[in-house]
């Protein structure tokens, strides 16, 4: 049920309802959690799997077909990444609002020897929230040690960028980040709405031209095409984020994200960096079965 719903059905306001959810989530007193038994479900995860190589697809559930994907998907990331966690290992991540809301169903324990790195540099105004603060809050949760890129997501010119790397101590987040263990990504889309644009780093011609030149969504601000190949475009250059290129070694490769708008660019980014884990939600498990002519379960 959706908070608005429980809100009516108990005949009080939908902020006590959030607020007893957050407050029974912080004092352990219930875990929130998704069953995966339900066969169809198994069945769209079973056909993403067959359909693009991917070793384990999540597709959690959604109360309408009409409602919004994001919290769902990110309790379904939440519940992965808590049950993958394990001393040593070394976490890549990107950042946006699908990831930010996964920190509340990830099981906040101590791992020794955990390191988050962010792939991606930060933006210079937030607006009601900060996506980028993803990494930072992730290793607090964890009490693991954490790496920042500490300059804007999207430079002036390639030239600026490579004084930063070399000058500026950023060379040995790079080469950190061509060693991770898992990579842990969302999918921007090329809607006005997009966490790429509302931050104010692109302006409407910008998405316009990136949209002419083929592109269908951005990963780290890195912009493809439905074929998962970089678009020819100077936003590419210009982005302060970890080669794609040194993501794709990675062993494991975690992509979640969903949203009818999205389907293009999630097939895109399933191309591009070939996850071994998917997360998304029914819906758009559906829809992107049919983009890619295979009949949906």
């Amino acid at each position: 049920m959706t908070q608005s719903a429980i809100a009516d059905a108990l005949g009080i306001g939908r902020v006590t309802v959030v607020r007893l959810l957050s407050d029974a989530r912080n004092l352990h007193e219930v875990r929130i959690s998704l069953s995966r038994t339900v066969s169809e479900l198994t069945a769209l995860e079973m056909a993403l799997e067959r359909a693009f190589g991917i070793r384990e697809a999540v597709v959690a559930p959604l109360s309408s077909r009409d409602a919004d994907p994001t919290r769902p998907i990110a309790a379904a990331t939440g519940q992965f990444i808590s049950e993958l966690l394990k001393p040593g290992m070394k976490i890549g991540v990107g950042w946006g609002k699908t990831l930010l809301q996964a920190l509340d169903f990830i099981s906040d324990r101590q791992i020794p020897d955990i390191s988050i790195v962010s792939l991606l540099g930060g933006i210079v105004r937030a607006k009601q929230y900060n996506p980028t603060e993803f990494a930072w809050q992730f290793s607090r949760l964890l009490q693991a040690e954490c790496f920042l890129l500490p300059a804007p997501a999207l430079v002036d010119s390639i030239e600026t960028k490579r004084a930063l790397v070399e000058r500026c101590g950023l060379s040995e987040i790079f080469e950190v980040g061509s060693s991770l263990d898992t990579i842990l990504l969302s999918v921007g889309g090329m809607t006005p709405d997009a966490t790429a644009y509302r931050f104010g780093y692109f302006s409407e011609q910008d998405r316009l031209s990136l949209i002419k030149e083929g592109a269908v969504g951005d990963l780290l601000y890195y912009f493809y095409g439905l074929d998962g190949r970089l678009v020819e475009h100077p936003t590419n250059e210009r982005v302060m984020a970890i080669p794609i290129e040194s993501l794709a070694s990675a062993p494991n490769r975690i992509l979640t994200s969903g949203g009818p708008s999205k389907v293009d660019a999630i097939i895109g980014a399933i191309r591009m960096v070939k996850p071994t884990a998917f997360i998304t939600d029914e819906v758009t498990a559906s829809s992107i079965l049919k983009a890619v002519g295979v009949p949906s379960p």
